[in-house]
């Protein structure tokens, strides 16, 4: 295992830049999820970091060495990708073994190689068979044991279980995480989907637009998104926002516009706030409360219920996105009912007309 350092890293294709100066370091052994929308740069970034694309400015170091100009195969690390990348007409025991020939090892060493990854896997019994005869699991099972038996200084993951069904992803989500806890590997993952970022990662960095907008553990940037596109992101269903302006400002506190029902009030000093400033006030569908005479409650119509056993998600009419409020798994509120809901005002959060939280 081995660290990664980025320095001010930029992509630009033709004279469009892609990735805005990009500067990361990650340590070894840690598992680090990148992860955003389509287009945002995640995967250009791996890409540069195993040596498939070309870094148009910055320095990428790798055990402390820098490989800007050292080809993919010298650089000590191994990528699974989405498509698994297997060769068809190739048993699973030499698709896991190409890249050891190719390197010229020994037999012996080939079949130890290649035995030990089987066995962490548990596809021992599917040796001897061909991509075709396997699931999309067991595929993406050889795609990794390929990778281990490299035994890499890094491991570079480019969507892995996106086209698998969701039992699988679940079922393979897991797995990776334990193979990582097995070898104590430095592991960088891609995905777009931010459950897996959540589930999987010792640290994740979200991407926008080429640049990183937060970094942190899954907790903190759940808990303390620093801007409106981090809030949103993170979390399902994603965290609510409303638009809203600022009544009056006080010591230590503001008073906001609930919807246009009620004053609110929060504990917020800030000397950028002024009164009739406009904000957006997030707050997550767990820290809304359904009930009769509650304070700090607003009064909306319910028009989706999404019962999912543990949980309910409520989505209540409002104007733009609707507000979607979580409550007990056997709740007996139903389409049409009109409900109150509170807000919790300690797990508000306020971001000011940059989209930044305050």
């Amino acid at each position: 295992m081995a660290d990664v350092n980025l320095k001010s890293i930029r992509k630009t294709y033709d004279k469009t830049e892609v990735v805005h100066g990009v500067d990361l370091d990650i340590n070894s052994g840690e598992f680090m999820v990148f992860v955003g929308p389509s287009g945002c740069g995640k995967s250009t970034l791996l890409r540069m970091i195993a040596g498939l694309e070309e870094i148009t400015e910055g320095e990428i170091s790798i055990g402390g060495e820098v490989v800007n100009n050292i080809i993919a195969a010298e650089r000590g690390v191994a990528m699974v990708f989405q498509s698994y990348a297997l060769y068809p007409h190739m048993t699973v025991y030499n698709n896991m073994a190409f890249g050891l020939k190719l390197e010229k090892l020994t037999k012996d060493e080939i079949d130890s190689r290649v035995y030990d990854a089987a066995k962490i896997l548990q596809i021992k019994d599917l040796l001897q068979r061909k991509p075709k005869q396997l699931s999309g699991g067991q595929r993406q099972r050889v795609a990794i044991g390929r990778a281990i038996t490299r035994k890499p200084k890094v491991f570079l993951f480019d969507e892995p279980l996106s086209n698998l069904d969701a039992a699988l992803r679940v079922q393979m989500r897991v797995e990776l995480a334990k193979l990582h806890d097995q070898l104590d590997a430095t592991m960088i993952y891609v995905t777009h989907d931010q459950t897996e970022a959540m589930t999987m990662a010792d640290k994740i960095v979200v991407l926008d637009q080429g640049k990183i907008s937060q970094s942190g553990s899954p907790m903190d940037l759940y808990h303390n998104p620093r801007n409106l596109f981090v809030g949103g992101f993170i979390g399902s269903p994603k965290m609510n926002f409303i638009k809203t302006k600022i009544l009056k400002k006080g010591i230590g506190s503001i008073s906001i516009d609930l919807l246009g029902q009620k004053s609110f009030l929060l504990k917020k000093a800030s000397t950028i706030l002024e009164t009739g400033d406009e904000i957006t006030l997030g707050i997550r569908p767990e820290h809304l409360t359904v009930g009769k005479d509650l304070k700090n409650a607003w009064t909306g119509k319910v028009f989706v219920v999404e019962k999912l056993g543990s949980g309910t998600f409520l989505y209540l009419e409002k104007e733009g996105e609707p507000l979607v409020v979580e409550t007990d798994g056997d709740s007996k509120i139903k389409v049409g009912d009109t409900i109150n809901v509170a807000f919790n005002p300690d797990k508000c959060h306020v971001f000011n007309s940059y989209k930044e939280v305050i």
